[in-house]
């Protein structure tokens, strides 16, 4: 059974920086790319940044480049979202994904997804 945990959100004054982690289980983790999305309070799931695999590249939302990197650590499967600079407008609820095949933005190719940790950002 697939397992997607997130762990590190929290509430966060504006300015200030964070580091999500995602520890995945039940799949071979390195040969998926992940991917960290989030949802805001009346918004729809919105794609954020995406980790290929075997350093085959990173993208990120425009929104967030410059101040969000992703990461993965395959040898502990799990993939990071540092944030930094962060806005009230970053509030949202954060989740990990991950993508066999497919777009890396488009959120319906993703195959397993967590349940989501909770960003609050203070103004």
């Amino acid at each position: 059974q697939v397992q997607l945990e997130e762990s590190g959100g929290g509430l966060v004054q504006a300015g200030g920086s964070l580091r999500l982690s995602c520890a995945a289980s039940g799949l071979t983790f390195s040969t998926f790319v992940m991917a960290w999305f989030r949802q805001a309070p009346g918004k729809e799931r919105a794609f954020v940044a995406a980790i290929g695999t075997s350093d085959t590249g990173t993208e990120y939302a425009d929104s967030v480049k410059g101040r969000f990197t992703i990461s993965r650590h395959d040898a502990v499967k799990t993939v990071y979202l540092q944030m930094s600079s962060l806005s009230p407008e970053d509030t949202a609820v954060y989740y990990c994904a991950a993508l066999n095949v497919g777009t890396w933005a488009r959120q319906s190719d993703y195959e397993f997804w967590g349940q989501g940790t909770q960003v609050t950002v203070s103004s």
